[in-house]
């Protein structure tokens, strides 16, 4: 998941300097779909909108578009809005099934469908890792013991996320140079 400083907080359709609409990274929408999955496993019910919190501070909302329980495991998707950002990646359903961990197993990532391996040492994330930033790490890390938290819960979690057709949007980015599958 590529992260672009520019719009991480932002008022939803409100044009930028620039007068572009701003959009969201795809750590954010990430970030809302594992919020909302861990949410439902803990408390049965899925939060539609879901409020996650920016890195500067700021809260934004997300409209679910799926939305699966089942035992011991929960996935939610958002649909990514890019605004006017050029991203390739606006439109695409950003899935994310959290499933429970052993306990002290802490919360760890996997790569699903469309979501890229890093294969290549040189970049933040080791190879063998799934292709998943720091920053949306640290903000999908921070929702999810915000969420555990609230319900008096230890966040051990296996968190998958998942691009469907991410295969083909990876192909009209620098992922393949850079050494991700």
């Amino acid at each position: 998941m590529s992260e672009l400083p520019h719009n991480d907080d932002h008022d939803e359709g409100r044009p930028n300097a620039a007068g572009l609409r701003r959009g969201w990274t795809t750590g954010a929408c990430a970030t809302a779909a594992a919020r909302a999955a861990y949410e439902a496993l803990l408390g049965g019910s899925f939060p539609d909108p879901v409020t996650i919190r920016l890195p500067r501070g700021l809260r934004a909302e997300f409209a679910l578009a799926t939305r699966r329980l089942g035992v011991g495991t929960a996935s939610a998707s958002i649909i990514k809005d890019a605004g006017d950002d050029p991203d390739v990646t606006h439109g695409a359903e950003i899935i994310c099934t959290v499933t429970s961990g052993a306990p002290g197993s802490g919360i760890r990532y996997a790569a699903g469908a469309g979501v890229g391996t890093v294969t290549l040492p040189g970049l933040p994330i080791p190879p063998g890792e799934p292709a998943i930033n720091p920053k949306p790490r640290e903000m999908i890390g921070a929702a999810l013991e915000e969420v555990a938290a609230e319900y008096g819960a230890q966040a051990d979690l296996l968190v998958t996320i998942a691009i469907p057709g991410g295969e083909l949007l990876a192909a009209k980015t620098a992922n393949p140079r850079l050494g991700i599958v």
